[in-house]
């Protein structure tokens, strides 16, 4: 397979080399070129055999020494160079096969993507590789791999992904393990299917493959109130939860004293819903697992406290809304209640924002729609600015997942959105408008 040259850098080492866009790349050292994946791994050696084709069909080789580039400088159609592979499971609690009619068409495509776990973290099921696609990963020291387990029973797995290669892909994970490839897995935990001993026995399972298993998060099933046909599932009841927490802590702190590693972690939300404390940061280890929800809160209480004990004094007065979703409500009422008692010029409020947009069972903030701030905070005293999280938006940070932008949910409101990441001291500084710690750096 070949890929097709959109556009060369200007002053590249490809262009400076004669290759022009709309030219074929074939090879880079004898190494076919299929995507982004081989075209950065080839292109790291010391001295490069590019082999082109141009548009007339004639085909020739440059040689191009490593003194002479970083990156060559080459453009493709797609990041990827070819098509994005798409999932072939049809999972009990996939959250794609719940969402509204009538989105957009990027919210209903289902990835499974060996190479967008290495690029971007996106995490794969293992059922769309071969042996030949392990053997790629295993020669280009692709790690980590992130990878959505969810059961270490054969026939449990195939029930929970509704495809026969649920099963037989489980032997992929040894096989990268056996080549130290690093792992980073998950568990989607629905009660009463995968929980309980089924949850021991793929704990135990997946923890024999340490160290090359770096990380298990455990992340409650996600349900909308778009279902119907779909297979029976519910939410985490309180004490649920507090079941599951209890279960992986009788095998973490186990690995804490062997390994000196947990290993095995809940998401933050099964804390939240089992109304325990978020642990401290210690807990978390080098947090593994921050974009499966695991740890984040931690991380954001700690960087607050510091934030307070280093903020200077300020007297402006200042009045601010914190839209966020159920789970982390009362949370975030306590970082505002802790920046209030320091700022006595500060008004925080904390609205909680209920997801009828999807249905009341989803609770985090990630998942809140523009529709949803505006009926429910409309008319409401906002004070200011409204603050909502990065976690709200698509990437490009320009619209919610209905597809209002920010300014079209500004102009409802009549007030300011401000965008916060999780981080805690440019939450304090988006609370008091501010930086507050500027006279430190200078």
């Amino acid at each position: 397979m070949s890929v097709k040259i959109k556009s060369v850098e200007h002053r590249s080492p490809a262009q400076k080399a004669g290759i022009a866009a709309g030219e074929t790349l074939h090879t880079i050292n004898g190494n076919p070129i299929v995507d982004v994946l081989d075209y950065r791994f080839y292109m790291t050696d010391e001295k490069l055999d590019v082999e082109v084709e141009d548009i007339g069909g004639k085909r020739r080789h440059i040689a191009i020494a490593k003194q002479e580039y970083d990156d060559l400088g080459l453009d493709f159609e797609t990041y990827l160079m070819d098509r994005q592979h798409t999932c072939k499971n049809k999972c009990v609690f996939c959250f794609v096969d719940q969402m509204p009619p009538n989105m957009r068409d990027t919210l209903y495509v289902k990835d499974d993507d060996s190479r967008m776990s290495f690029l971007f973290g996106n995490y794969i099921t293992l059922t769309n590789l071969t042996g030949e696609d392990i053997d790629r990963i295993i020669k280009m020291r692709i790690s980590p791999i992130n990878v959505s387990v969810h059961s270490t029973n054969p026939e449990l797995r195939i029930t929970l992904m509704k495809n026969p290669a649920a099963a037989t892909s489980l032997r992929y994970l040894k096989r990268l393990a056996e080549h130290d490839i690093k792992i980073n897995t998950q568990l989607v935990l629905c009660p009463g299917v995968n929980d309980g001993k089924e949850l021991e026995r793929s704990i135990t399972d997946l923890a024999q493959l340490f160290p090359a298993v770096e990380s298990i998060a455990c992340v409650p099933v996600g349900t909308t109130k778009f279902r119907d046909g779909l297979y029976p599932l519910r939410p985490y009841t309180k004490d649920e939860a507090g079941q599951v927490i209890d279960t992986i802590h009788r095998y973490s702190d186990g690995f804490l004293k062997e390994h000196g590693e947990r290993i095995v972690y809940p998401a933050d939300e099964f804390f939240l819903l089992a109304e325990r404390p978020i642990p401290d940061e210690e807990y978390y280890g080098g947090f593994d697992q921050l974009e499966n929800g695991v740890g984040l809160l931690a991380m954001l209480k700690q960087e607050f406290a510091e934030a307070l004990a280093d903020a200077r004094e300020s007297n402006k007065k200042r009045s601010v809304t914190i839209a966020t979703g159920v789970a982390a409500g009362e949370f975030m009422k306590t970082l505002a209640t802790q920046a209030q008692n320091k700022y006595n010029q500060l008004r925080c409020r904390v609205e909680i924002i209920r997801n009828v947009y999807f249905g009341e069972n989803i609770t985090v903030a990630g998942l809140i729609t523009g529709t949803d701030l505006i009926a429910q905070l409309k008319g409401k005293d906002l004070g200011e600015e409204v603050l909502i999280s990065s976690a709200m938006l698509r990437h490009e940070q320009d619209r919610f997942l209905d597809d209002l932008t920010i300014e079209q949910v500004e102009d409802a409101l009549g007030v300011k959105l401000s965008v916060v990441d999780n981080d805690g001291y440019e939450l304090l500084g988006s609370m008091l408008d501010e930086d507050l710690w500027a006279d430190a750096c200078e």
